[in-house]
């Protein structure tokens, strides 16, 4: 084999084991997944294999699974949104932090220490009826009667700001460190303030780790179900919720696959588009 050929399979060689598990960790699951969704779910409980279309028919045409993935994509662009006001902020803090930026980084990943579950549950004690808030409340004297606060949406965009804010944070924070900071003061030097050297200089040269980071959480906050199960009520159930009731509680693996189809076909038509329009590339060389 001459060198050439040896060069030029050498990176496949590389890739190899890299390959071999996506395909059988993700791709062959995933055939799998669109086989079972036409299926059919006899009503002995059994699965009738074959060719049928009604389980896309009843998830493409039934409004009550198309009002639930726009309730979903909302609560994910809230969500995305939230996180993005209150994780600059504190991307551009920890990134021009001189002497703490270590002890900074590493209060950002302590939640990563703990259990994903346990932090959503942690909001029962804080501000269920007998929480920490309620108490403090009644302590203080602003309320008689301990308030509802858990089991609605806004209880939910709370616990998926809490689980996604460290991504946003990060991804921010990458873009700002790669960030010259003479470009700053050549731009004060040249007249501008500080406020409009951020404006025309830092913000636009960030812009990729935000959308990073906004694409990111997006995409998590849309396809999460334990957060919703956890804080919401029966009317603040997310569209991965419907897959988890349908293949778990319902035992219908057809109609969950034709559904968990549905969502990544959405999600993978939004991610298409904002590579379209901005371009992952673009994306990668600002957080390169």
């Amino acid at each position: 084999m001459s060198v050439e050929a040896r060069e030029k399979r050498q990176p496949w060689i590389l890739l190899s084991p890299a390959l071999v598990a996506v395909t059988l960790l993700l791709f062959v699951p995933l055939a799998f997944i669109v086989v079972y969704s036409f299926w059919l779910r006899t009503a002995t409980g059994a699965d009738q294999t074959g060719f049928f279309l009604d389980n896309w028919n009843e998830a493409l045409s039934d409004p009550f699974y198309r009002d639930i993935l726009i309730s979903t994509l909302r609560i994910a662009a809230i969500t995305t949104l939230v996180c993005a006001v209150m994780g600059y902020p504190a991307a551009y803090f920890i990134a021009r932090s001189k002497g703490n930026k270590a002890l900074l980084l590493l209060m950002l990943m302590l939640p990563f220490w703990i259990s994903y579950i346990i932090r959503t549950m942690s909001w029962i004690n804080i501000l269920g009826v007998s929480g920490a808030v309620n108490w403090a409340l009644i302590e203080i004297g602003l309320i008689n009667e301990p308030l509802q606060m858990l089991y609605n949406e806004t209880t939910v965009i709370l616990g998926l700001v809490h689980f996604l804010l460290p991504f946003m944070i990060l991804n921010v924070y990458v873009a700002l460190e790669s960030i010259d900071i003479s470009l700053e003061d050549a731009a004060c030097s040249l007249g501008s303030t500080r406020w409009q050297s951020f404006l025309e200089v830092t913000l636009p040269l960030s812009l990729p780790g935000l959308a990073a980071g906004g694409l990111l959480c997006f995409v998590l906050s849309a396809g999460t179900y334990i957060t919703p199960l956890v804080l919401g009520g029966p009317t603040d159930a997310m569209f991965a919720n419907l897959v988890f009731e349908a293949i778990i509680t319902q035992l219908n693996w057809p109609l969950g696959s034709a559904l968990s189809l549905m969502l990544l076909a959405v999600l993978g038509t939004l991610v298409l588009t904002y590579n379209h329009f901005l371009g992952m590339g673009q994306l990668m060389k600002g957080l390169g």
